[in-house]
């Protein structure tokens, strides 16, 4: 085993991550000089070169991009182990969520307004992305808690997972395809309309794809987005048939309705999740009892 400092890996996880020898210095409060011999030391000591130099650009060698996968979630890991201690003996401390925009404005608000009030001094940091990047926030340590469309393949398997709310995908059309109330189409009739939905970076994109291939059709969407309010948006002024969960609308939504399809889509849930190998915060186990408490 190499005997290595641990500010030389801090050091490098500085450069690593800004992909600057100045910027690196000034987080760290160093001298640029100093940043550079650190860096030289540690791979000396490693016999691999981290980093590619140059005068216009610093970039991470593949040896280097294997070192930061392992780095970073160590730093983070140390980082809230210092928060975690600083906090203990407070009801304050700090919370960090990953959600999507979706998740965050139609279910997740009542429960930050809830923990606010009881926990005032505590810091909530939201970290909006989509159930796909969010996993891996979780996975990195980069958030304590997540909340994800379930069933969610990436989640790893370090991943504890509270389910804590079912719901379905509906299909949603404005007054354009008023033609089309009350009447039942089948997935093949809805291909011959222009499909609106989740780009690439979803799990619901993935989820519609797969309904779609398992009745062997061919999914091409005319417009993807990263907004489900942008897709409801896009469908009350006509643009297609919108594809979203149903608890972004309600029964009364002006200019909007639900179409029927013959074929039932499967249900789904929402979860919490939290990276079982990660110590939790005090805040972090206070939010994480709501949903133990009231799960589904």
């Amino acid at each position: 085993m190499i005997d290595i400092n641990y500010e030389l890996y801090k050091v490098f996880y500085h450069v690593a991550s800004t992909l600057n020898f100045s910027e690196a210095s000034k987080r760290l409060f160093i001298s640029q000089s100093a940043v550079s011999q650190s860096i030289k030391t540690l791979e000396r000591k490693l016999n691999q070169t981290l980093f590619i130099r140059s005068t216009k650009k610093v970039q991470l060698t593949p040896e280097g991009e294997i070192l930061m996968r392992h780095i970073e979630p160590a730093m983070n890991l140390i980082q809230k182990g210092e928060t975690q201690l600083l906090d203990a003996a407070s009801t304050g401390g700090q919370i960090r969520i990953g959600a999507s925009d979706t998740i965050c404005r139609y279910f997740l608000i009542p429960y930050l307004e809830r923990f606010h009030k009881a926990f005032p001094g505590a810091h909530i940091k939201v970290i909006n992305q989509t159930s796909m990047k969010c996993a891996e926030l979780l996975q990195n340590g980069l958030v304590d808690l997540t909340v994800v469309n379930y069933p969610n393949n990436h989640l790893g398997t370090a991943a504890s997972v509270i389910r804590i709310k079912k719901f379905r995908d509906i299909f949603i059309a404005g007054n354009t395809f008023s033609d089309l109330k009350g009447q039942t189409l089948s997935f093949a009739q809805l291909l011959r309309y222009p499909i609106l939905m989740l780009d690439k970076n979803s799990t619901t994109n993935e989820f519609l794809h797969q309904v779609f291939q398992q009745h062997q059709l061919d999914l091409v969407p005319e417009i993807e987005l990263t907004s489900n309010d942008l897709l409801i948006d896009l469908a009350r002024i006509g643009l297609g048939i919108a594809f979203i969960p149903d608890y972004c609308i309600s029964d009364t939504s002006k200019d909007i309705f639900k179409l029927q399809t013959k074929e039932e889509l499967p249900e789904r849930e929402l979860a919490i999740a939290y990276n079982e190998h990660l110590p939790l915060s005090k805040a972090s186990m206070e939010f994480l009892s709501y949903f133990q408490n009231s799960s589904r």
